[in-house]
C-alpha cells in the first residue's frame, strides 16, 4: 500500500498538505496541569519534514477539531499560516481552505488518525494515517506509515511526497553543500 503506484501517483500532485494534530504531529496525549493547563509534545524532525515541504513550494495547514494555544505557537514557529482550530465539522473546514487556495482536492493531502477526519481523508487526493489510527480510517488511506504520531509519522508523510514529486534531493541539497 505504501509504495503502490496509486499513492506515489497521488502524492505527487499534492500543492496542499493538511495536517490533524492530536494523534499526528503528537502522539495524542493530552497531558493537564492541575490548574487545567495542557501541554503537547511536538517532533522535531516533523518540523523539519513541514519546512521542507514549504521551501519545495507546498502550502501546509493544519485542521484540528480542538482549540489550543500551544498548537498556535507550534504552527507560528514552523510558519504554518493557515491553521483552523476548535473545528468539529473538519469537511467545512477543508472545503472552506481549498476555495480559499483555489486547490482542487485531488491536489490536497491530509494526514489525520480518527474518524473525525474521514470527511477530508475520503475527499482529498492524498490520504494518510498512522499504524495506530482507528480501523476505520486505515481502510480509506492510501499511505499508513511506519511511524507513529509524534513520532516522526507527519516527517515520513513529507519525505513521501517530496520523493514522489522529484523533489528530496533538491529538498537535501542546501544541507549537503
Amino acid at each position: 500500500m505504501n509504495n503502490s503506484v496509486d499513492s506515489v501517483e497521488r502524492a505527487s500532485k499534492v500543492r496542499l498538505m493538511i495536517f490533524d494534530v492530536d494523534g499526528i504531529l503528537t502522539d495524542g496525549s493530552l497531558y493537564l496541569g492541575p490548574e487545567g493547563e495542557m501541554m503537547k509534545c511536538f517532533n522535531v524532525l516533523d518540523g523539519q519534514g513541514i519546512k521542507l515541504l514549504q521551501q519545495a513550494g507546498i502550502v501546509t495547514a493544519i485542521i484540528s477539531a480542538r482549540q489550543s494555544a500551544i498548537v498556535s505557537k507550534r504552527a507560528a514557529d514552523l510558519g504554518i499560516s493557515h491553521v483552523c482550530q476548535g473545528i468539529h465539522d473538519k469537511k467545512s473546514a477543508f472545503l472552506d481552505l481549498l476555495e480559499k487556495l483555489d486547490i482542487p482536492a485531488q491536489e490536497c493531502g491530509f494526514i489525520g488518525d480518527d474518524v473525525i477526519d474521514l470527511p477530508i481523508l475520503t475527499r482529498t487526493g492524498f490520504a494518510a494515517s498512522v499504524p495506530n489510527a482507528h480501523a476505520e480510517v486505515q481502510l480509506r488511506v492510501q499511505y499508513i506509515t511506519k511511524a507513529s504520531g509524534g513520532q516522526g509519522a507527519a516527517r515520513e508523510v513529507c519525505d513521501f511526497i517530496l520523493r514522489a514529486q522529484g523533489k528530496y534531493e533538491q529538498a537535501l541539497q542546501a544541507y549537503l553543500t
